[in-house]
């Protein structure tokens, strides 16, 4: 049985990079559908089923931002890979922060570019299966359903951002063992070591705002000194 190619949603204002992008993803064997602008790409997604959108922030009509957070409305899981001509750190974060998967910024190598495509397709292999294996898990007063990102925390309603379920996902498969934060970076983001700190400590200070009755004092997802984290569903 033939492997389906996976379908990329390229959006791009700029008519010779989107050209020379859809030539070489092509060549590489995916299925490239364009998109010049915000509002062509929110009347083409709900159309057909995508794998991964390559999405530009600066953009006429819609802001990638702006589309990003619709497309996550209809497709809480879908790989978003963000390309903009912005560099400074706090501008990856953010982007990374807003529910962007991966973060580039122009010019870039398009060697580089196709392996953070093979990577987050990858991811969403992984994520895929583990949730198939585990659709949802509670602990404590916590419960997490990992296909719609939806939760509760006491009587709290809230939805993760998919990296969140992914960092959450990842440490939940590794109770009660330490996990690193190049581990995470490796398994769960493909982003420079310029913003690996504050990425990784940014997401698990929301997490234990979301899931620990005193962030301050976590009990279930934990510090290692110099090392990572530990989670754990039933603290001693």
């Amino acid at each position: 049985m033939t492997t389906p190619q996976p379908k990329i949603l390229l959006v791009e204002d700029e008519e010779s990079l989107a050209i020379g992008l859809q030539f070489n993803l092509e060549a590489e064997g995916y299925r490239v559908v364009y998109a010049r602008d915000g509002k062509e790409a929110l009347a083409i997604f709900p159309t057909q089923p995508f794998d991964l959108i390559i999405l530009d922030i600066m953009l006429p009509f819609y802001n990638g931002y702006y589309v990003a957070k619709e497309i996550r409305e209809l497709s809480p899981q879908m790989p978003i890979l963000m390309l903009t001509a912005r560099t400074k750190v706090e501008d990856k974060v953010r982007g990374l922060e807003i529910g962007a998967d991966d973060y580039m910024t122009k010019p870039f190598h398009l060697e580089e570019l196709l392996a953070r495509v093979r990577g987050m397709l990858r991811r969403k292999t992984w994520y895929r299966k583990s949730m198939d294996a585990q659709p949802s898990f509670s602990f404590g007063a916590n419960s997490i359903n990992f296909a719609t990102l939806e939760c509760s925390a006491g009587k709290n309603r809230f939805k993760l951002t998919p990296h969140e379920a992914m960092v959450m996902k990842y440490l939940i498969e590794k109770e009660d063992h330490i996990v690193s934060r190049k581990e995470l970076l490796e398994n769960v983001w493909n982003i420079s070591s310029d913003i690996e700190t504050r990425t990784v400590d940014n997401f698990i200070v929301r997490l234990r705002k979301y899931f620990e009755i005193n962030p301050k004092k976590p009990v279930h997802i934990k510090s290692v000194r110099s090392v990572g984290y530990i989670f754990s569903s039933s603290p001693a």
